[in-house]
């Protein structure tokens, strides 16, 4: 091996961070190949890799090189980790334990892929997801902050509904209408489920399952009786949601949520949309998941997105909670 990877910061950092990656010690010009790998916690293997040429002093900095094919192309940084592609097909890159960090190989080869096959240079970066000092506490008292996707989404909205001490929610590309089980608040508060209809579902050219309509229509707007009565929410929503979601019509949904607020005398909430951006949207330089086994049809279906617009989308919406939420909850030692 001749090169040196470098990484900047060195060691150990959050997933959320950028990192440079440079490689030195190259010939001037010198066509390379750049590999990036890693296991998640069920064992599951997913890569990336992108062919690259060094500059005139030998060296490869992907801050300033763009990828010329591969997994991605352009000048993309970070395209190593949002590319990541799972082995076995239709694996969401997932993390569990969130006090374990993941470990990603680097790896450099003299020559482009397919042809690539000297190993030059490697490298192991981990990336965790708990910052120095950060611990797990029971929630009490009030300023409590909540953020769900999809379902998730839909049970923080009805929890910011019902219960006192939420003051600030964020909704990444829920619904706000209960689903399929109607849903029960103490003695004389219920939600009929909205219900779908499985003819709905389409056959995409791919052959995946397409549910983005399958939910039964949304009779009488913004006072379906089906709806979360985010009215009664004491603090502030945000909306975050993918123009391209195929779970369902998230864009749809939040505006209908905003009439409803407002119908209600509460302030327009602000709606935050993706062009290019599906249903799975994650903390920055999570790999895209496209599609995935549903764990209802036991099929895997479509969730919609494209790969650099949605890597993008997560970037710019990680901000924009952190921004939302030390506003209305108070800043954190660390952002």
């Amino acid at each position: 091996m001749a090169a040196t990877v470098t990484l900047e910061p060195a060691g150990r950092c959050r997933w959320d961070e950028p990192v440079r990656i440079a490689v030195r010690g190259l010939a001037p010009g010198q066509p390379v190949t750049l590999r990036a790998s890693l296991r998640d916690e069920k064992g599951a293997l997913f890569r990336a890799h992108a062919r690259y040429c060094a500059d005139a002093a030998g060296l490869l900095d992907l801050e300033r090189a763009p990828a010329l094919g591969g997994s991605f192309a352009g000048l993309e940084p970070m395209g190593l980790f949002w590319a990541l592609e799972p082995e076995k097909p239709f694996w969401r890159f997932l993390k569990r334990d969130v006090q374990t960090p993941f470990a990603v190989e680097l790896e450099v080869l003299d020559g482009h892929e397919p042809e690539a096959q000297r190993l030059l240079g490697r490298a192991v970066h981990e990336r965790d997801f708990l910052a120095p000092g950060v611990r797990r506490e029971p929630i009490k008292g009030t300023g409590i902050g909540l953020l769900g996707i999809s379902l998730g989404a839909d049970i923080c909205l009805s929890m910011a509904s019902f219960l006192k001490n939420v003051s600030a929610t964020v909704s990444i590309n829920g619904s706000g209408f209960n689903g399929n089980k109607a849903i029960y608040y103490k003695e004389n508060s219920s939600i009929p489920p909205l219900g779908h209809d499985l003819r709905r579902v389409k056959v995409a050219f791919s052959g995946l399952l397409d549910i983005v309509d399958v939910r039964n229509d949304i009779i009488g707007g913004c006072e379906n009786p089906c709806m979360i009565p985010i009215e009664k929410a004491q603090g502030p929503i945000l909306f975050i949601v993918g123009q391209d979601d195929h779970n369902w019509r998230s864009e749809l949904y939040a505006q209908i949520a905003s009439e409803r607020l407002q119908a209600h005398g509460k302030e327009k909430p602000r709606i935050i949309s993706y062009p290019g951006t599906g249903h799975c949207i994650e903390p920055p330089y999570f790999p895209m998941c496209p599609a995935s086994l549903h764990k209802l049809l036991d099929k895997p279906i479509m969730w919609g997105g494209e790969p650099r617009a949605h890597s993008k989308a997560q970037v710019d919406a990680w901000k924009q909670i952190l921004t939302f939420f030390t506003k209305h909850l108070g800043p954190s030692p660390k952002l």
